[in-house]
């Protein structure tokens, strides 16, 4: 059974940094593609950054320029680095892993983390 753990959330001021951690107890080569979720409360869940096999990266507008999306293979972790917070990237942040060509706010892969929360103070 493929397990994929998160780490890293926690509570940042505005303007701060964090970066999100995301092992993966089967090789991430095994995936396609792997990518950061994110979901607030009353919100829906949004497709923040992903990166395919080839290295390809893919982010929301929202977060362009400002997380970037990495791995790490020898470890078989997947990073989120989060630069210049703002109050509205606070949310759980989730973990996905799957075996297509791409994921987005509607197609997700079929692994999932349990998730890390993630909160920016104005």
């Amino acid at each position: 059974q493929v397990q994929l753990v998160e780490s890293g959330g926690g509570l940042v001021q505005a303007g701060g940094s964090l970066r999100l951690s995301c092992a993966a107890l089967k090789s991430p080569f095994s995936f396609n593609v792997i990518g950061w979720y994110r979901q607030a409360p009353g919100k829906q869940r949004n497709l923040v950054a992903s990166i395919s096999r080839s290295g390809n990266t893919n982010y929301a507008d929202s977060v362009k320029g400002r997380f970037t999306i990495s791995r790490d293979n020898a470890k078989n972790t997947v990073y989120l680095q989060m630069n210049s917070l703002k109050p509205e990237d606070t949310a759980v942040y989730y973990c996905n892993a799957g075996t297509g060509l791409q994921l987005s706010d509607e197609v997700t892969g079929y692994y999932w983390g349990q998730g890390t929360q993630v909160t920016v103070s104005s």
